[in-house]
């Protein structure tokens, strides 16, 4: 029954992979990122990867550190829908300069695009608490 569990692996892996890329460019694509701007956010500095990834997401190999940034993304996503319902402003927001503490007056976008994993913690945690989830 083992080795039923890792044969399946690969494929389950792939289906994971390809669900989280198309959502994260369906993302990239809302918040108008241009491909600099989503590599960053990836963590990726190869351009061929990311093509890659984008035309073939199911291809990719995520680690930890993409899969960590890709869930803070989709929770960044997820909060701003919920705070500004209406598409256009949650999306503007990132765009936005913001005077809150995290942000010093930035725009979240700026924040997320240090390419640091725990300035998308910091975006993902100051929204969690403006949700009143944290």
């Amino acid at each position: 029954m083992l080795s039923t569990a890792r044969a399946t692996l690969p494929a389950d892996t792939a289906v994971v992979a390809g669900a989280a890329l198309r959502t994260f460019f369906n993302i990239a694509d809302a918040w108008r990122l241009n491909a600099e701007q989503a590599m960053t956010l990836l963590g990726l500095d190869s351009r061929s990867t990311y093509f890659k990834w984008k035309k073939s997401p199911e291809s990719a190999s995520l680690n930890p550190d993409k899969l960590e940034r890709l869930s803070y993304i989709f929770g960044i996503y997820k909060a701003l829908q919920i705070l500004l319902p209406q598409a256009e402003a949650a999306d503007a927001w990132l765009q936005q300069a913001n005077q809150a503490a995290p942000f010093s007056g930035q725009s979240a976008l700026q924040r997320m695009l240090s390419g640091r994993v725990a300035d998308l913690y910091v975006v993902r945690q100051y929204l969690d608490a403006q949700c009143g989830w944290a």
